[in-house]
């Protein structure tokens, strides 16, 4: 077996980690403290009731993100552990890497960060942008390459927040334009830049299997349940946060019922794709976010899951072979069809929406609360009433344009690092297989001792 180049560095994940681990506890030694306990009795019964209001609804997403989401990428038969670990790895990089940003640029007075539940929350969501870009290049690089990833993501999802809602005004509360569309193509961006114009042949690896069908729906099925709080939790309590959990469930069923709808029409003799099921249910709770607190009637909740369920299984049936034959754009997990096209549809409804919305309901409709602090409805609502609804509609479309636009520049610019050597991405036989990253135990279908595949597999792992 030949030695990797002397010049490349060895063991870069642990030393990499390490040093990011260490620099956080020292930042957190100097910097960081809790909130102070409020002194006064009633101050502090309001502190225990916003605490125990958020933290059932924090659970919640912990569980989407650890459990559902990290099962929902076992689609790939070969790589389940490694999707799982990977995707736990990057929720606890990327919340610990968004705390710090999040900290000195927001939190940061008289010398020290004051953390608290809401904080960490906020930082989750930053997170969640990196759990879903990467799924455009699940399989196909190195756990180097994914934290290169979440390093450049924060910062910019961070940036691109504060000017779509702090900047803009713009009202999307369950993230459908700061958070799925932006990390959609984000995600396709680093994609692109990654392979560039050369299309990725089918691995003979890709090929899901019917256990690994089944655990990617069970991922599903765990994400549709928690779902609402995910929307509802930077909702003001009360009317607000009602509606909200309301006009996602509603959403998520109809897109759950015209998921089985689709793909039974556009599958050979009425059978369902299993790919379809596990993405297509989830698409209304994508599109809704940025209506899901605005006083719309249930039938537009509907209505949306409906169409936003069509959008994503016409976009695996037609729209992927297509991207991938014209533009030699890879998308592993479909993360385009699933966060994109509903994200696209659910900004295009929030702005209809605003439009027809009556004089005496529209100042109900500001809920949100910005996760870079303070409550961006009041700001929001104020220039509405400056503005009109008109210009509340546009501001809702350049937010969907500056959502679209930055975070595709910023990813290619992110794939392009990506491209370094010392990152060690897998050969392409490699690709998708737990072996490369983990001691498995039962080797039946790994490659033969003294292989080639063996020997690169091995000559990789010196190097990261």
């Amino acid at each position: 077996m030949a030695a990797p180049p002397p010049a490349r560095p060895r063991r870069l994940l642990p030393l990499s980690l390490g040093l990011f681990q260490g620099a956080l506890l020292l930042f957190f030694a100097i910097f960081v403290t809790y909130d102070e306990p409020s002194a006064r009795a009633e101050d502090a019964n309001l502190v225990a009731n916003q605490l125990y209001g958020i933290f059932p609804l924090f659970q919640d997403i912990q569980v989407m993100l650890v459990v559902g989401l990290g099962l929902l990428l076992t689609f790939l038969p070969l790589y389940g552990l490694s999707a799982i670990a990977h995707n736990f790895l990057l929720l606890n990089f990327s919340t610990q890497w968004a705390l710090v940003l999040q900290g000195l640029l927001h939190h940061f007075h008289h010398g020290q960060v004051h953390l608290d539940l809401h904080n960490l929350l906020t930082a989750e969501f930053a997170a969640v942008t990196v759990l879903i870009s990467v799924g455009a290049v699940l399989g196909r690089t190195s756990p180097c390459q994914l934290l290169v990833v979440a390093t450049c993501e924060v910062p910019i999802y961070l940036a691109s927040e504060w000017a779509i809602v702090t900047r803009l005004g713009v009202l999307d509360v369950g993230g459908t334009i700061t958070i799925h569309v932006f990390s959609c193509y984000f995600g396709l961006g680093v994609s692109k830049a990654l392979f560039g114009a050369a299309r990725q042949p089918v691995h003979p690896k890709e090929t899901p299997t019917p256990r690994s069908d089944l655990l990617s729906l069970v991922g599903t099925l765990i994400l549709w349940v928690f779902w609402p709080s995910f929307v509802a939790v930077l909702c003001q309590p009360g009317d607000a946060q009602h509606r909200a959990i309301l006009n996602t469930l509603l959403a998520m069923s109809a897109s759950a019922v015209t998921t089985v709808v689709a793909s039974s029409l556009l599958e050979r003799d009425g059978k369902l794709s299993p790919g379809h099921l596990q993405n297509g249910s989830l698409a209304g709770g994508v599109a809704i976010g940025a209506v899901a607190d605005m006083a719309v009637p249930p039938v537009a909740a509907l209505a949306l899951g409906s169409l936003s369920a069509v959008a994503c299984v016409l976009g695996f049936r037609f729209l992927t072979p297509l991207l991938a034959r014209k533009l030699a754009l890879q998308d592993q997990c479909g993360i385009h069809n699933l966060h994109g096209l509903p994200g696209i549809l659910g900004a295009a409804a929030s702005a209809v929406a605003i439009l027809v919305a009556s004089e005496d309901t529209s100042g109900s409709r500001f809920s949100q609360v910005s996760p870079v602090g303070g409550n961006a409805s009041e700001a929001a609502g104020g220039r509405w009433g400056d503005r009109g609804a008109g210009g509340q509609a546009l501001c809702q479309a350049a937010g969907l344009a500056v959502a679209i636009g930055g975070s595709l520049l910023a990813g290619m610019l992110a794939g392009a690092a990506l491209r370094l050597p010392c990152l060690a991405r897998p050969p392409e036989q490699l690709c998708f297989d737990d072996s490369l990253y983990f001691n498995i135990q039962d080797q039946a279908e790994s490659p033969g001792p003294g292989s080639t595949a063996e020997e690169e597999a091995l000559a990789l792992k010196e190097r990261v």
